[in-house]
């Protein structure tokens, strides 16, 4: 467990035991000084697991929203693809990172939380990693918001459990049975991978489709 990892627990553990379950992602990119190493998944890359779905699936349509889009790299790579691309994070300091990172960025880079979006629909939807750092009973009232977002595709790249593991700390991996709130909301799956390998944490890639 590294460093980074161990703050990162700290940090959302406090939060979330204050009733304040999301307030944490503000306050590690606002102490982070722009050291990415302070945050656990800022890689400076684009996932890898979005960039293999892109290189082999189609987008219908251009308009696209990062869900939770932390330092941009993969709101990047969607607009390097010739997507229109939204991008919105509920850190204030994450979205300032991002625009300093990338000052003559294409995307439309917004602090925004999703519970409280004036957005309209979009042909493509990324959600990777954001709604397995909410607890449980939050992200049953994400999954909803986000599927309001779609009018095309939506993929969700996710830690992925079983329904007797236990949740401990950030992040909280994700059951089929919680991810079932997209289709509940009217969103049609299309596509599910398990990448549950020896020796590696399990994840999951889901496409929907509004």
């Amino acid at each position: 467990m590294t460093d980074a990892y161990t703050r990162t627990v700290q940090l959302a553990t406090e939060f979330i035991e204050n009733d304040d379950p999301l307030g944490w992602f503000e306050a590690l990119y606002a102490t982070a000084n722009e050291d990415p190493t302070t945050v656990p998944w800022a890689k400076l890359a684009p996932n890898p697991l979005l960039l293999a779905w892109l290189d082999q699936h189609s987008i219908d349509g251009k308009r696209a929203i990062v869900i939770g889009c932390g330092l941009g790299d993969d709101a990047e790579e969607l607009a390097k693809r010739g997507l229109q691309v939204t991008a919105i994070d509920i850190s204030e300091s994450a979205i300032a990172w991002c625009k300093k990172r990338f000052p003559d960025s294409l995307v439309n880079y917004q602090t925004a939380d999703l519970f409280n979006l004036t957005f309209g629909k979009f042909d493509f939807v990324l959600e990777a990693y954001t709604i397995q750092a909410m607890p449980p009973a939050l992200r049953a009232q994400a999954l909803p918001k986000i599927a309001q977002l779609v009018a095309g595709q939506l993929l969700v790249i996710t830690r992925g459990r079983e329904p007797e593991q236990s949740l401990t700390t950030v992040p909280f991996p994700l059951t089929k049975m919680e991810l079932s709130g997209f289709t509940q909301a009217g969103l049609q799956e299309v596509e599910f991978e398990d990448l549950n390998e020896p020796e590696t944490v399990r994840r999951w890639i889901v496409q929907y489709r509004g």
